[in-house]
């Protein structure tokens, strides 16, 4: 395999000329600027492509492993999780009310991209304890964060989420976790739970897992679910943490990628655990966990097909194939057969805008957490909701195609384990899976997101879009995707109101192409945005535009065909009786 090249130029042609990166960081009273945000993003490159790609491979042959009962992580991994946190990475982006660098949210998403992009399976450890970091800052007692948050921050210590049960994968209300009071605070958990990513490693350090489970007096269902922060190892007299909680792997996953991704079956017997936030409230706190994990798993899709797509361009400029277009040379690179340039393009069409579309909403982000304006925060924190389905799932869906698309240019080599790319399809398959399914995903935006503000986020969202497609028409160079973009744009308009209020049947047979359809749009509204920025005639201006105008009459045209399968109705889903399946 090729070495990991970091898009450093890419970042840097966003945040310089497309998503006005200074001004956003001047409203919020941020000091960073453009170079030292590149400053940090190129070493995070570095970091990825030096310490993180080169053990990719071997983690993916060799796996994580259970050895006496304790899990041991493939050669390199122990070592690179150490440079990862004694680097500061860990802490980028957290508040420095708990040990973080409070950098802009975006360093860390595109940060996440890179590391997805050299290292999936390594990735899942820092992002979890993210998001666990995030749940506990927001729903925790002061006692818990005094003792707990700082020590996950700068990744001294690492955090999984424990929900799932065999009995009860997406339909939490089935699960059987118990938590007994110990009476003095504490609770005892016990309970099995299954798929827990980074649920044990050989790390060094200690584990805090925040376990879904149920209180003696819970109501059934959801809403008799709390949350227990559930340690690995649990504080000694002398104020360490050296006392082993009654905890344990009970087996490893045998998955069909991220092989060096410990996914656990964990056992909890009578473990000590404390209450996160109000009893049978834990959903709710869980929740602030998922969606962080949401957008995390976006970003894998990402940076997956980002990394395909540079090893499926590298074959592609070598591998020397059949005759060129006017039959007058051969063998000639296979880059110059159409089919190829068109697989690789749409890799690419995709990778660039949804860098731009993550690097967006990362922006949105920190406004809703830093604007002065408490009216901006929610108006900016509404929109994150929205788009975070649309993250998740669009960006996944798209991801695993383009992962497909780059094995497809390397032919048979593309199925063969040596050359990689077969690992990057079956890494990029569970990130469609995991953190709500991408069905689940598109429920969620047409059930729930539709209809936040009683349809206004939406609608304002939309307007807004329709405000740049309109302003980038004025820029010649790109009139073509922002005109398409605004055509698809009012189909997207049309749909969402047809399916704002829908009945049951209505909403999940359109759900997913619904959600590709928005997906879509959005891309094409980066598109048209980078595409008005392109204007100088450099290398770089010259290649958006000419991707741009691929995706505008390739890829943007499938919003009608959608269109089309939406308003057919609910009808040809339900017809085939249940007893015929």
């Amino acid at each position: 395999m090729q070495g990991y090249q970091p898009p450093i130029a890419d970042y840097r042609f966003l945040l310089g000329e497309v998503l006005g990166f200074e001004s956003a960081m001047s409203e919020l009273g941020q000091e960073t600027d453009l170079d030292l945000a590149m400053a940090v993003l190129d070493e995070a490159g570095r970091f990825c492509a030096d310490i993180l790609q080169p053990i990719s491979r071997e983690g993916d042959e060799v796996g994580s492993r259970i050895v006496d009962g304790a899990v041991v992580t493939p050669p390199g991994y122990s070592d690179a999780y150490r440079s990862f946190a004694e680097g500061g990475w860990a802490a980028l982006s957290a508040s420095p009310d708990h040990g973080g660098q409070g950098l802009p949210f975006i360093l860390q998403l595109w940060f996440d991209e890179m590391m997805s992009a050299a290292n999936l399976s390594f990735g899942l450890f820092p992002g979890l304890t993210r998001g666990a970091c995030e749940a506990i800052a927001a729903h925790a007692s002061d006692e818990l964060k005094a003792i707990w948050l700082e020590p996950m921050v700068t990744g001294e210590w690492t955090g999984a989420m424990a929900l799932t049960e065999s009995g009860a994968g997406t339909d939490l209300a089935l699960l059987k976790t118990k938590a007994e009071p110990n009476g003095d605070g504490s609770f005892a958990v016990t309970g099995t739970k299954i798929f827990i990513s980074s649920g044990d490693h050989d790390f060094g350090c200690n584990i805090v897992h925040l376990v879904l489970a149920r209180l003696p007096d819970a109501p059934s269902g959801v809403k008799g679910i709390s949350l227990f922060l559930v340690p690995k190892f649990l504080p000694d007299s002398e104020g360490g943490f050296t006392v082993r909680n009654t905890m344990s792997v009970g087996a490893l996953e045998k998955k069909m990628g991220i092989h060096a991704q410990p996914t656990c079956v964990m056992n909890y017997d009578g473990a000590t655990g404390w209450l996160v936030g109000e009893p049978h409230r834990g959903l709710a706190a869980m929740f602030t966990m998922m969606n962080a994990e949401r957008l995390m798993v976006g970003i894998q899709g990402l940076g997956i097909a980002g990394g395909a797509y540079q090893q499926a361009v590298g074959y592609a400029r070598e591998r020397l194939q059949g005759r060129s277009a006017d039959g007058a040379r051969g063998p000639v690179p296979i880059l110059e057969h159409a089919d190829v340039r068109r697989m690789l393009l749409q890799i690419r069409a995709f990778v660039e805008s949804g860098r731009a579309l993550a690097g967006w909403t990362a922006l949105q982000m920190d406004r809703a957490r830093q604007h002065p304006d408490a009216s901006v925060r929610a108006e900016a924190d509404a929109v994150v909701a929205l788009l975070t389905p649309v993250v998740k799932a669009g960006f996944t869906d798209f991801g695993f195609e383009s992962a497909v698309h780059a094995q497809q240019v390397f032919g048979g080599h593309g199925y063969i384990r040596e050359w990689g790319m077969e690992q990057f399809v079956r890494d990029a398959r569970i990130a469609q899976i995991y953190e709500g399914t991408n069905g689940v995903q598109a429920m969620d935006l047409v059930s729930r997101k539709l209809t936040l503000g009683g349809g206004s986020v939406v609608a304002g969202f939309l307007d807004m879009v329709e405000a740049d497609l309109a302003a980038a028409q004025a820029h010649p160079h790109a009139e073509q995707v922002a005109r398409q973009t605004g055509a698809a744009l009012q189909i997207l308009r049309d749909t969402t109101a047809s399916l704002q209020g829908a009945d049951i049947d209505a909403a999940g047979s359109a759900a997913v192409d619904y959600l590709r359809m928005f997906s879509l749009v959005a891309m094409g509204w980066m598109w048209a945005r980078m595409a008005a920025a392109a204007g100088s005639g450099s290398e770089q201006h010259m290649a958006k535009l000419a991707v741009a105008r691929y995706f505008a009459e390739r890829m943007l045209p499938q919003v009608d065909a959608l269109a089309k399968a939406i308003g057919s109705g609910p009808e040809a889903v339900a017809q085939l009786a249940l007893e015929a399946f």
